[in-house]
């Protein structure tokens, strides 16, 4: 049967004659929506494959790993074309779970133009709805397809009143189903189903014809051809949302789905590109979709292939591919996120290209170039990542990378051997330069190495592509929070350091006196010693110190902060004090004094925005206030192009040790239609009731 799918995915020309015969179109959908076997029926109708979950080495389409066929999920971007009407269609398949949202916002990136995929048996989610909102906001061209209509609990007319609901007046059906299960056109066909005179008065209205309206309201025949190329201009220009009800078990809609693609979504010549930048900064000029222009392309997606090494899957916004080509390769994150956001370093390098083919689920198809508008795979890029820019190397530039939602879910690790840690840095770069949405961090407070994710399942799959493809095995820990220790009050200490034990000895006194400083101010040293009772030379030793006593804490062994220490008096000897010793007693000194006192925890706060709708706010208002949150306000969310105003920004200060696993929690409490984002604010007491259980810094 392989044999046989190669045949078929090699009998099409996958070489778009140009840029305006290319689209390229993303699916976007919720778990379970079927997007995947939709793609592959799509694939089986334009003839690309025999049958459905084949292509050309006879896998699936979508990214074959274990954690897929384990879960029953798509977790990676998979790409796969078509040719229909003498248009090739770029299909990509995004994953619907929210962990692997930076698969999807690639799929977004590569894309002109997107369907939502919606099962009859289900409806519209609050991820959906996210998702929705973020094509509307840049102005992509969108269509609905509701799918698995012979689901036993399928109900097209309930998802359609939900999709109305939840994305505006601009959802029109443009087909109804016939008696005998085929689709009907509400325009071209005879039907007299009510929707049809709706949908016709929803196209007039985007209509550049200002007479048409008058003549429709008056009675006037309107020319079906004058109305289908305003329903595909209205489509185009992301103000109509046509719907399309497909199944990928009867071959329903299948094949209107693809002359949709092909006659009212835009070539890539419409599709406004990304701005591009100077490797430096400067503001570069426009790029145009032109094969004959600069190159500009962009890799979207980065596996590892245990034969073939680094493959990079590129949109090229402008010029032309070919193999062995000389390209440049720009990565500056950093220039467009805050720092800190990203552990991908900045990197210009000069490389050559490798073979290229296209993409075709988990296999590929020899390309000889690649033209603007169209996705190609990259072999032999060593140094690019996901997110990189390939650009001429006589004209470098740079593309504002895709937004990605910050990922907050920590995972700290460790190598499980002493062979594991030597290969668990460049195992991590690696994975890093994979994918956008994973964020190392080695803690310089508490010397944890911490994964940033998106969720358990994020989290899941990073540490098995870490054993499976490098074999490095990781154990996780619990995520330490780094605190500090600060003193409640005043107090004194008296640091002595006396030894002698042959030749020279040591020898050194201080009193010092303590005092609590306001928060963020810092530490402050005073010498207020009279008549040379400590040498001066000595008096930076005593500082020295003190300093490294608060740097190990004097209470849990964590540092601390906000204090001010005045040196009064000491003793010194004329043979055996040194620097040495006086920074003993320093030390000493303020042990005694954290011992005649109280010394406070302070542990971190972070201000946390949470987007939640509406209707869930008291249950995340309830959620923070048990996390010993302290509410700060609400507001109205930004509604943005989308129009959506239900969403309210719920504000609060959290304890950093109640945020550990927010990003989990918050998702299960409001269905995965809540967000936040998290930053410093600052250190506050913490309880003592909670001291007990803190363990000792180690």
């Amino acid at each position: 049967m392989a044999d046989k799918s190669s045949r078929k995915a090699s009998d099409q020309d996958l070489a778009a004659p140009g840029p305006d015969r290319i689209r390229n179109v993303v699916l976007v959908g919720p778990t379970q929506s079927g997007k995947t076997s939709l793609l592959e029926a799509l694939l089986v109708r334009a003839g690309a494959i025999s049958r459905a979950g084949s292509v050309a080495d006879g896998t699936t389409v979508s990214d074959s790993e274990d954690y897929e066929a384990a879960h029953g999920r798509s977790i990676s971007l998979a790409v796969a074309p078509v040719v229909h009407a003498g248009v090739k269609i770029n299909l990509l398949d995004t994953p619907g779970y929210a962990d692997f949202v930076g698969e999807l916002r690639a799929g977004l990136r590569a894309a002109d133009c997107a369907v939502f995929v919606i099962a009859a048996n289900e409806g519209v989610d609050d991820a959906t709805r996210q998702v929705w909102r973020e094509c509307a906001d840049a102005g992509m061209p969108r269509a609905i397809a509701i799918t698995k209509l012979d689901h036993a609990r399928a109900d097209t007319e309930r998802v359609l009143a939900e999709a109305t609901g939840a994305f505006g007046d601009g959802v029109v059906p443009v087909y109804v189903t016939g008696s005998d299960g085929t689709l009907v056109g509400l325009i071209t066909g005879t039907s007299d189903d009510p929707r049809r005179g709706a949908l016709i008065e929803a196209v007039i209205e985007e209509s550049e014809d200002e007479t048409l309206m008058d003549r429709y309201v008056a009675g006037e025949p309107i020319d079906e051809a004058i109305l289908l190329a305003d329903l595909e201009r209205a489509v185009a220009r992301a103000t109509l949302f046509p719907v399309i009800p497909v199944c990928a078990g009867t071959g329903t809609g299948l094949s209107e789905l693809l002359d949709l693609c092909v006659r009212a979504f835009p070539a890539p010549p419409e599709h406004v590109p990304p701005e591009a930048f100077t490797p430096a900064g400067k503001t570069a000029g426009a790029v145009s979709c032109d094969p004959d222009g600069p190159l500009v392309a962009e890799v979207v997606k980065t596996a590892s292939d245990p034969y073939l090494g680094r493959i990079s899957v590129a949109r090229v916004f402008s010029g032309t591919l070919s193999p062995d080509a000389a390209v440049h390769v720009s990565g500056h994150f950093s220039a467009f996120v805050d720092a800190g956001a990203t552990t991908h370093p900045d990197h210009d390098e000069d490389e050559r290209l490798g073979a290229l083919a296209y993409p075709f689920g988990a296999a590929q198809v020899p390309a000889a170039r690649v033209v603007a508008g169209d996705i190609a795979v990259i072999g032999r890029l060593s140094r690019a990542e996901t997110g990189d820019t390939l650009s001429a190397p006589e004209e470098p530039v740079v593309l504002r990378p895709w937004s990605m939602p910050e990922p907050l879910l920590p995972v700290a690790i460790e190598a499980a051997t002493r062979s594991d840690e030597d290969k668990l840095s460049s195992a991590l770069a690696r994975l890093a330069a994979e994918d956008p949405s994973l964020r190392v961090e080695q803690s310089t407070e508490t010397g944890q190495l911490v994964l940033w994710v998106m969720g358990e399942a994020h989290a899941e799959v990073a540490l098995d592509r870490l054993r499976a493809r490098y074999g490095v095995s990781v154990e996780q820990r619990d995520v330490v929070v780094p605190l500090r220790e600060c003193f409640a009050g005043p107090s004194k200490g008296h640091g002595r350091h006396v030894k002698q034990s042959g030749g020279h000895g040591q020898y050194a006194v201080c009193d010092l006196e303590v005092e609590p400083l306001p928060e963020g101010s810092g530490f402050e040293f005073v010498d207020k010693v009279v008549g040379g009772a400590v040498p001066r030379g000595f008096i930076p030793s005593v500082e020295k110190g003190v300093v490294q006593q608060m740097q190990r804490g004097v209470r849990l062994g964590y540092p601390v902060v906000d204090l001010r220490v005045t040196l009064t008096d000491g003793k010194a000897h004329s043979v055996d004090s040194s620097d040495m010793a006086f920074q003993t007693a320093g030390a000493l000194a303020l042990r005694q004094a954290a011992a005649a006192a109280s010394v406070h925890l302070l542990e971190p706060y972070d201000e946390v925005a949470v987007v939640v709708p509406s209707e869930l706010l008291g249950v995340v208002m309830s959620d923070l206030s048990a996390r010993r949150g302290r509410l700060l306000g609400t507001d109205q969310a930004d509604p943005g192009d989308s129009g959506d105003p239900d969403r309210t920004v719920v504000r609060a200060h959290v304890p950093q040790r109640e945020l550990v696993r927010y990003a989990i929690d918050l998702r299960a409490a409001t269905h995965g239609a809540g967000t936040f984002t998290r930053a410093f604010a600052h250190y506050e007491p913490m309880p003592e009731e909670l001291t007990k259980d803190v363990p000792p810094r180690s």
